[in-house]
């Protein structure tokens, strides 16, 4: 990851300086939306062919039981070997993964039982180990900075100060040696510990012993004084790099499986007899799934990444059918939401509404305890984003909207009443029953219809030049006749 930092700033420097690129990544705003947008984009892409294939919320189930395989893995690097905490560590990914296809086996092992079906199962198989999780957390990393406000929300605001510093000039490392001019010496306690004895006592052995003593990078070196040049240093976020490895592997894995994901999603049988293993591509999908959310976990938490998985496809979903289009619609929705989430935490819903001035006037005219300032979780507000724009999507798309739903439901009804007014007349034209089946007057009656919505219909049908009224009666026209011979055969064709 530090050569992929390297060579990032390398290229951007061609184009900004050093200071340039420390205030864009030292920026907050920034930092959180180019992170969240990364992660909404590979969260999006992989959502997609879950919400096809029906299993959306085990992105749910995979997002919290990868916190066993971070925990475990955490433990594992931070008790056991006594490395350094960092939730960005690849053996944090490694256990992830392995957590997620667990949960993946365990669930079709209950499955397959054939006592339970597939939901129950997932709802069996996760919340163990979630719960699992949840203890390890409260009972091993009390004095670990994992807490469970992390664990739930994630931190993306403070992104942009977990760094690696990338020097390219006054670089050179200070050895500090006992004989060093710069060596600090102090008098220490060599049997203190060991007799379990105070300082004070008179037991007491004390050495002098070098207090500054030790290998310093050109930025360590700087900041404890140590030299008078300052080192020329580019700080790039650790969590950037991690989501955008795992971005662009996932943009690969789709690309390279694109044909093999579509078949497996559509029709798993015929995949399966033309030789692609679409249980392996399961299997594959899952891995992704789950390197996705513990690359999430450090900045959404393993609860609100749910979001970016399944709020993003659905909204494409309500846009189009085709699947190549979804996969850059849904991205596209997940990005926009991540940078007008930021706004929303501090209070800007678009640049449109300020909630503060909203809140001060519920505060005005109802009273809520003068809570009028806003200032909320990042990762909460852009999950709030996408369930708006979701919202927007569901209400105004052109196909399936709310909107177009009941446009299309009233064209329907107004369709369907006007065929059947013409079928009557046609029906009975020509027929004893004609002069009261087809009398204007009554006509209502047959249908069970009021005058006024019969008033209409027949308005309606005269203004298409499809029946006409003549001593009282309602007769078809030439136009009206077609009309319902045409209807007649479109249905013995759909029949």
């Amino acid at each position: 990851m530090y050569t992929l930092e390297q060579l990032l700033i390398d290229l951007l420097l061609k184009l900004f300086s050093y200071d340039q690129l420390n205030l864009f990544f030292g920026d907050t705003r920034t930092v959180a939306t180019l992170l969240g947008a990364l992660i909404a984009i590979s969260g999006a892409l992989l959502g997609t062919f879950l919400l096809l294939r029906g299993m959306s919320l085990t992105s749910d189930a995979i997002s919290h039981t990868v916190l066993l395989g971070i925990v475990v893995a955490f433990l594992v690097m931070v008790l056991i070997f006594g490395l350094e905490p960092d939730l960005s560590s690849p053996l944090l990914i490694i256990g992830a993964a392995l957590a997620g296809v667990a949960t993946v086996v365990l669930t079709e092992l209950i499955q397959r039982s054939g006592l339970v079906k597939a939901d129950a199962a997932l709802g069996l198989a996760f919340p163990l180990l979630f719960a699992i999780a949840i203890i390890l957390v409260a009972r091993f990393t009390g004095n670990i900075h994992l807490d469970t406000d992390a664990v739930m929300i994630g931190e993306i605001g403070v992104a942009s100060l977990n760094t690696n510093s990338h020097c390219y000039a006054n670089c050179e490392e200070i050895v500090i040696t006992p004989e060093h001019p710069l060596a600090e010496t102090q008098r220490e306690c060599t049997n203190c510990q060991a007799e379990d004895i105070s300082p004070r006592d008179a037991k007491a052995i004390f050495e002098e012993v070098c207090a500054n003593c030790g290998t310093y990078s050109a930025a360590q070196a700087w900041s404890a004084g140590l030299i008078e040049r300052q080192p020329v240093l580019v700080f790039f976020p650790k969590s950037i790099t991690v989501m955008l490895i795992l971005t662009l592997l996932t943009i690969g894995f789709v690309l390279l499986f694109y044909k093999e994901l579509k078949l497996a999603t559509f029709d798993p049988a015929l995949a399966a007899s033309l030789g692609f293993r679409p249980g392996r591509l399961h299997y594959a999908l899952m891995i992704m799934v789950s390197l996705v959310a513990v690359g999430a976990f450090d900045a959404v938490g393993s609860v609100l990444v749910v979001a970016f998985f399944i709020i993003p496809p659905a909204a494409a979903y309500l846009l189009t059918d085709k699947l190549g289009q979804m996969l850059l619609i849904a991205p596209t929705i997940g990005a926009f939401g991540a940078y007008a989430g930021f706004d929303v935490s501090r209070g800007n819903v678009l640049g449109i509404l300020q909630i503060s001035d909203v809140l001060k006037f519920l505060d005005a005219t109802f009273g809520i305890g003068g809570y009028t300032d806003w200032n909320v979780s990042i990762s909460a507000s852009m999950v709030i984003m996408l369930f708006v724009l979701f919202v927007a999507t569901w209400v105004f798309s052109p196909r399936y909207g709310m909107i177009a739903t009941l446009i299309r439901r009233r064209a329907q009804r107004i369709q369907f009443n006007d065929q059947i007014v013409l079928g009557h007349i046609y029906n009975h034209e020509g027929t004893p029953e004609a002069a009261e089946e087809l009398a204007a007057n009554t006509l209502y009656a047959h249908f069970r219809w009021s005058p006024r919505q019969m008033h209409w219909i027949l308005v309606r049908l005269r203004a298409q030049d499809w029946v006409s009224y003549q001593d009282g009666q309602i007769f078809l026209t030439p136009r009206g006749k077609q009309q319902v011979e045409a209807f007649h055969r479109d249905v013995l064709v759909r029949g």
